[in-house]
């Protein structure tokens, strides 16, 4: 399903179910978002969630939102799967300690999947998710300003750059960036910027044709390093331009 730059790359509820088949299985969303940065609002999800499929919502940002509330499908419907986990909240991506909340009468035939393709967790994963849960909410809490903070200053020197972002992302640790100013090909232009500004971004091609004539910028790194990077950035925009 396309989603549009103005709307801030929100789904359509109405798009969604003039897809809908006899063949449709499941309805896949994905919010907090990751390339967009986009949080779904309360009542897309809740009309995505009534369209008749089973939703399966990618939650694995949840907690990683900087205005508003954001929401999980289950408020809506329990007509829903939750695929969540403790990389991106709590910060330990290189642990890969995930779950799922799923309708009972689904559970069997899940523990058969999980116990023959992943078994089980390692210890040091499940020992960190115990501490996560018990002693991290503070830390959570601290790291979402900081995140809020990188965000906002990001946000404010793309736009100093010429980069379209119309609408400001509010999740994940994303922002999503019209680049057609510079370049049409966003493959060719990140490899371009990290040949001569030496700085990683991802093409939106990566993230599918509706990408195309965008860069993907993350500002989980210190502000320090992002300050560096879009001084960079800033000194190749000025030499494209000349």
């Amino acid at each position: 399903m396309p989603v549009h730059e103005e709307d801030g790359f929100q789904y359509r509820p109405e798009a969604i179910r003039a897809k809908i088949t006899a063949n449709t299985r499941a309805i896949l969303i994905n919010s907090p978002n990751n390339p967009t940065g986009t949080v779904l609002s309360a009542e897309r999800m809740e009309k995505i969630g009534g369209l008749g499929p089973w939703t399966i919502s990618d939650e694995i940002y949840h907690g990683l939102n900087y205005e508003g509330v954001e929401h999980t499908i289950l408020e809506f419907t329990d007509h829903a799967f939750v695929l969540n986990g403790f990389p991106k909240v709590f910060a330990m991506t290189g642990l890969r300690l995930g779950y799922l909340i799923a309708p009972k009468k689904f559970v069997p035939a899940l523990q058969k999947l999980q116990q023959n393709f992943f078994l089980a967790p390692n210890s040091v994963s499940q020992i960190a998710g115990i501490a996560a849960l018990k002693e991290a909410d503070d830390d959570v809490l601290r790291m979402r300003t900081i995140y809020d903070a990188r965000r906002r200053y990001m946000i404010d020197r793309l736009r100093e750059l010429g980069f379209g972002i119309p609408v400001e992302p509010t999740g994940a640790f994303y922002i999503f960036a019209n680049s057609r100013h510079i370049s049409a090909e966003s493959y060719r232009l990140a490899f371009d910027i990290l040949e001569k500004a030496h700085v990683d971004v991802t093409p939106g091609i990566d993230f599918g044709r509706g990408g195309e004539g965008y860069l993907r910028f993350s500002y989980a790194n210190s502000i320090e390093n992002i300050t560096e990077g879009l001084n960079r950035l800033e000194k190749y925009v000025q030499d494209h331009t000349r």
